[in-house]
């Protein structure tokens, strides 16, 4: 329950933080949408991992917002990893963390597709506390925070159950970004009753999972700014998550892959079982 975590959480500005997230797609994503010129798109690692001027500039607006509004805290964020590894360190350091990702789903951003969102989660000792998902261009903000539910828009959210003897809808890892033990594993998924798909934006996933309009994700990678706001929002729309070894997914890293989130814990222990049968 939230009260057996430190009293700090307790003060967390849950209205403020969405607000400084809205700030920061309005003044640095948005007016770049669909208008990004191609000197402000570079590859990082490859042509399907990209970052735009948007991205940099959203991250650095929100590591000077939510640092001001959590005196002490501290930014882990995609882009900053990115320029110094180290900086992933503080996960497993003393002080709150600011888990960023500030376009997820860079790719779609870029196709002016608008599947993408930022991502913010606060954690500490690897135990998240509370997260927001913010898709501004389809007008969807869920908010999550531990022991107090999740919400979208501000209307409960609750992930329900699959129908009994439905087809399970999966988004997945795509194989290019997998390794060959977690390629076997992901074609456990091509079973009797189960349907797999790629996934777009791993934050509007979870989000799908959250309300029920998606069964479950199976990913293979660990990296905390893409899962820890999901991963919030689904266990606090009731939803559940685990890796292929049974155990927790921790945000500290760490993990065996690949791991699921569905919207219950059946859903959950059933793609698990999957992923172990190769």
């Amino acid at each position: 329950m939230i009260d057996e975590f430190p009293e700090y959480v307790l003060d967390v500005p849950v209205a403020e933080v969405e607000e400084a997230v809205r700030e920061a797609a309005a003044a640095e994503i948005m007016p770049r949408f669909r208008q990004l010129a191609a000197e402000e798109i570079v590859e990082k690692n490859g042509p399907h991992d990209l970052v735009t001027v948007a991205d940099r500039a959203a991250e650095a607006h929100l590591t000077t917002a939510l640092t001001a509004l959590l005196p002490g805290s501290v930014v882990v964020g995609e882009e900053a990893v990115h320029a110094d590894p180290a900086v992933y360190e503080a996960l497993r350091g003393d002080a709150p963390v600011w888990i960023v990702d500030p376009v997820d789903g860079t790719r779609q951003f870029v196709h002016g597709d608008p599947g993408f969102c930022t991502l913010v989660a606060l954690a500490r000792h690897g135990e998240l506390i509370a997260s927001w998902t913010y898709a501004p261009a389809l007008e969807e903000c869920a908010v999550a925070v531990r022991g107090r539910g999740a919400t979208l828009n501000g209307q409960p959210l609750r992930s329900g159950s699959p129908a009994p003897g439905a087809t399970l809808e999966v988004a997945t890892s795509h194989p290019d970004y997998t390794t060959p033990e977690q390629k076997r594993a992901l074609l456990g998924l091509v079973a009797e009753g189960v349907s797999p798909r790629p996934c777009g934006s791993a934050g509007l996933e979870y989000l799908a999972v959250a309300r029920g309009a998606l069964d479950a994700t199976a990913f293979s990678w660990e990296y905390a700014w893409d899962h820890a706001a999901g991963l919030l929002l689904v266990t606090e729309a009731g939803g559940a998550h685990t890796t292929v070894a049974g155990e927790p997914f921790r945000v500290t890293g760490g993990n065996a892959l690949p791991f699921t989130a569905a919207r219950d814990t059946a859903t959950a222990e059933r793609i698990r079982a999957l992923l172990g049968t190769l």
